[in-house]
């Protein structure tokens, strides 16, 4: 097969612009090399016809989902086919938090306590900043500075370059979502902290603050150079769903039933729309999904086995989609009229049409889907708890490689059936809260994958529960 070739102007200022295609017009001042076979040539004119800035948002991924609307779209050209991993990275403790990455630095929490710089080619390490507990939020950056939060109640600025504090802010306390009775476990008077409340709330940057949710239910808004606190919203649960904002609205979910749309500039609140409860044992019940805003409608799961299309002017339902009693606890993709979600048990990824919730297809991850899903020129990536990370080519509507990690290799076979499904006997022994307890962390020895892979040039960036930050092409 002939190597296609392609031949570009560049205007600094405008656009590049294709004059060639397979035409092997090439001198020393305009040859850009070959195109990758693995390059689809229908989304060449996203990837080469694109403005400045679209450029820039292509070598950057600088906030959780990759915009303000968190519809996981990213403007790279991805991996359509695994290669090797470029480099990996190891914390002391599990990588829970999505990757954010601009100019040429990978920052990303671990539960070692610690947030870290890498550097983006090499996977050295740049600078580490030490917080007082696990840090499980996806940072944003914005303006030299580097947001995120932890576990032990404070919100972090620090300069993206050095890694000095700039300034901090404390909420009134941060804990996982408690239940009694919770799951069904017994001692059945018991108030019990949630173990599969994985993540905290990542910050969303706009208009000069940032903005997140907290384990104290409220809703922040800080000034972004300063700290100095705009105005909190009041909710009655934990918050750890992360802020989406679109036209000024900010939109997040909470525990306790309701997805919120506030007024991003004063906090006033524009309506709440209530999901399903479960006031027995607190299983199916709570928004752990952040929403995603697309063309006038907010998409967010819910641990009530829904996923929800709303009018994001009025909260107004179009459309609900029914997992038969899975949780939907990852961020909805959305892409080309459709939208993308995973599921806990059983483990499936879903395609649905986005203006009407019909379902177009649907595969089996046999493991549980939280990480949320990332979507780049027609392939999806999304990670799962067994330790490895599929790519589906959109188009074809099927997987075409797997990432496995090494400790999925060496731990997951103890607990997976042999039709590849997880195996709840060989992790929980009954039903117990502390052997709850005990099998979330059998689960996560398997390496699982509860970060959501970032998509930035022709390389994924990926954390995992092995301790490992993972830079695959």
């Amino acid at each position: 097969m002939q190597r296609r070739f392609v031949t570009q102007s560049i205007d600094e200022h405008n656009l590049v612009r294709l004059v060639g295609n397979t035409r092997l017009e090439m001198t020393s001042a305009n040859d850009r090399g070959a195109v990758s076979d693995d390059l689809k040539l229908e989304h060449m004119y996203l990837l080469l016809n694109r403005s400045p800035e679209q450029g820039q948002a292509a070598e950057n991924a600088s906030m959780f989902r990759g915009n303000l609307e968190h519809t996981g779209v990213y403007t790279a050209m991805g991996v359509p086919k695994f290669n090797a991993i470029k480099w990996k990275f190891q914390t002391n403790g599990r990588v829970i938090s999505s990757p954010a990455v601009e100019n040429g630095l990978v920052y990303v929490g671990s539960t070692d306590q610690n947030l870290y710089a890498i550097d983006q080619e090499s996977g050295a390490l740049k600078w580490k900043f030490a917080t007082d507990a696990p840090v499980t939020s996806s940072p944003a950056v914005a303006g030299g500075t580097v947001y995120f939060g932890s576990y032990d109640a404070k919100f972090y600025a620090v300069d993206a370059a050095t890694g000095q504090l700039k300034w901090k802010f404390e909420t009134a306390g941060e804990h996982r979502f408690v239940g009694r009775h919770l799951h069904g476990l017994l001692p059945a008077a018991e108030n019990m902290p949630d173990p599969w409340d994985y993540f905290l709330s990542s910050p969303a940057v706009w208009n000069a603050a940032v903005y997140f949710g907290s384990g104290d239910g409220n809703v922040y808004a800080l000034e972004s150079a300063s700290g100095k606190l705009k105005w909190k919203f009041k909710t009655g649960e934990v918050v750890h769903s992360s802020p989406a904002i679109s036209d000024g609205t900010l939109y997040i979910g909470s525990w306790d039933t309701y997805l919120y749309a506030l007024d991003a500039a004063t906090g006033k609140e524009q309506w709440r729309f209530k999901t399903g409860d479960d006031a027995d044992i607190h299983n199916h019940v709570g928004i752990q999904s952040s929403p995603a805003v697309a063309e006038g409608t907010v998409f967010f799961g819910c641990r009530d086995s829904n996923v929800y299309a709303l009018d994001a002017k009025t909260g107004k339902q179009k459309w609900f989609y029914s997992t038969k009693g899975s949780w939907v606890n990852n961020s909805p993709a959305v892409f080309d009229g459709k939208l993308y979600f995973g599921t806990s048990i059983p483990g499936l990824l879903h395609a649905v049409d986005a203006k009407t919730g019909a379902e177009v297809f649907s595969l089996d991850t046999k493991f549980p889907v939280f990480a949320s899903l990332a979507i780049a020129n027609g392939m999806l990536y999304f990670g799962t708890l067994d330790g490895k990370l599929t790519a589906v080519d959109l188009k074809a509507q099927k997987p075409v490689w797997v990432f496995q990690n090494d400790a999925s290799k060496q731990n997951l076979p103890a607990i997976q059936n042999p039709d590849g499904t997880l195996n709840f006997g060989a992790i929980m022994s009954q039903n117990f809260y502390d052997d709850m307890v005990i099998a979330v962390r059998k689960l996560l020895s398997a390496g699982s994958i509860l970060s959501s892979p970032v998509v930035v040039k022709n390389v994924i960036y990926v954390g995992s529960t092995d301790g490992y930050l993972y830079a695959l092409k």
